[in-house]
């Protein structure tokens, strides 16, 4: 899809620059950009929901549960 934005000069011949380093199109470099500006943002939502959730439930891991997954481990010597 084409979208015409407008940046900053400076941010413009910074993307040029890195686009003609890096042997990639223009299109490439700033749809690479947003896509991990994105994919940045869509983390700290998730992050965002979880510390909701845990600032009303407890973390806490079950004491049976724990004494279970410890007897589960390995007995490997440091």
């Amino acid at each position: 899809m084409k979208v015409a934005v407008s940046v900053p000069d400076a941010v413009f011949k910074s993307a040029e620059s890195l686009a003609r380093r890096l042997g990639v199109s223009r299109s490439h470099l700033y749809a690479t950009a947003v896509a991990e500006y994105v994919a940045r943002h869509r983390r700290s939502e998730v992050t965002r929901r979880l510390d909701d959730v845990y600032a009303k439930e407890s973390s806490a891991l079950d004491p049976g549960l724990g004494r279970a997954q410890a007897r589960s481990l390995p007995k490997d010597k440091w």
